[in-house]
């Protein structure tokens, strides 16, 4: 079951309204995939049932060992313009991204609206598009002042996936996203690190923050065939340069 990230606040919705404090609280606290679960995938990503589960590709930055990435996903383009775009001392004004651009591992990929489902996840996105990215759309976007979290798949049935190479980013390593207002946002890895699904951190991944900041999120660890999901999580922090 994957944990929910704090959403907008309704007077966040209004453009009238001045954004109001993101709660921090999270609904559900077991993580999955972080956006993908078994009961989400239905079964339909990770290696196929006839082969080898792929190797984490591994790795080790200046602060913590930053394992392989894994599936995330994105979900049919719902696109929202969210509220209006306010000025911030702090970060940039609110913008939806466009594209996802990580030289390092040769991401180039655009992105699409990741939403809350009945059940409390957020969605999925398609499992057949490999080079797609997702954000969660109730959050701030990126280079807004708060966290905003962005997934993408490690793999899917078939073949590698736009995050297969999460686990390679170090700290100080930059990468960026277009946004909807023409300008080009800059992140700088703070860390990576892998947690247990069944130790995951929310509010440290989740919780607000004053200061623009980014969360690459993905599936990582074993392949566990009998659930069809992955033992781990992969989170790259990151902050606005």
């Amino acid at each position: 079951m994957a944990a929910r990230p704090p959403s907008r606040t309704d007077g966040d919705k209004d453009p009238q309204k001045p954004r109001s404090s993101r709660a921090t609280a999270l609904v559900m606290t077991a993580v999955a995939c972080v956006i993908v679960t078994m009961t989400v995938f239905g079964g339909e990503d990770g290696p196929p049932a006839d082969a080898a589960p792929p190797a984490p590709a591994r790795a080790t930055g200046p602060a913590l060992p930053a394992p392989a990435a894994t599936p995330a996903t994105t979900a049919p383009a719902t696109t929202r313009t969210g509220p209006a775009a306010r000025p911030s001392a702090h970060g940039l004004a609110r913008s939806k991204p466009l594209r996802l651009r990580i030289p390092k591992i040769a991401v180039n990929a655009p992105f699409t609206d990741l939403d809350i489902d009945a059940s409390g996840q957020l969605e999925p996105p398609p499992a057949d598009d490999i080079n797609l990215v997702g954000w969660y759309a109730d959050g701030p976007s990126p280079g807004e002042p708060g966290t905003s979290v962005i997934a993408g798949h490690v793999d899917t049935a078939t073949s590698p996936a736009v995050f297969v190479r999460l686990g390679e980013l170090e700290k100080g390593d930059r990468f960026q996203v277009d946004r909807a207002d023409g300008r080009r946002a800059t992140f700088v890895v703070d860390s990576a690190e892998t947690f247990s699904k069944k130790d995951f951190p929310n509010e440290r991944v989740y919780g607000d923050t004053a200061q623009p900041q980014v969360r690459l999120i993905t599936c990582a660890g074993d392949y566990d065939r009998k659930v069809r999901d992955y033992t781990e999580n992969l989170v790259v922090f990151a902050h606005l340069a």
